[in-house]
């Protein structure tokens, strides 16, 4: 399984509000810092606009900072909201043509296995992984123009 683009730029937006918690952050330093686009991350930083992990302040002086605190967002409600398939094999759909579907184990499996990656993530918080402040932001804040 591999997570879409939404889904890695939105955790990279978090993850730099999260560390610059202190003031309000902007689209283009982020973009900067990270060396993507900031149409792109227009895009994206919309989109956790309207799931409520990013608030946004428009005008002179506005920008970007998260909707909530970051030890209450978790890192898989992010992924539930950023990804729209977790269907892993065709016996998951509901239109599934799969001829051993009912009798295989292998989508119990599956699902088990998903429940687990859900599980783990969903321990996750925004605060966790930014728990390192002082190293992402050396980082983060030194990017090359």
């Amino acid at each position: 399984m591999r997570l879409t683009v939404l889904s890695d730029y939105s955790l990279r937006v978090l993850m730099y509000l999260g560390t610059h918690d202190d003031r309000l952050c902007t689209i283009a330093e982020i973009a900067q810092s990270y060396g993507i686009s900031e149409n792109h991350l227009m895009k994206v930083v919309n989109r956790l606009g309207q799931c409520g992990f990013v608030e946004t302040m428009r005008g002179r002086g506005g920008g970007l900072r998260l909707g909530r605190e970051a030890k209450t967002i978790t890192i898989g409600e992010v992924l539930r909201a950023t990804e729209d398939d977790f269907q892993l094999v065709e016996c998951f759909g509901e239109d599934s043509m799969c001829r051993i579907s009912e009798p295989c184990r292998l989508k119990q499996a599956l699902r088990r296995a998903l429940k687990a990656y859900f599980a783990e993530l969903d321990s996750w918080t925004l605060a966790d992984i930014v728990g390192n402040r002082k190293a992402l932001s050396a980082i983060l804040d030194h990017a090359p123009t």
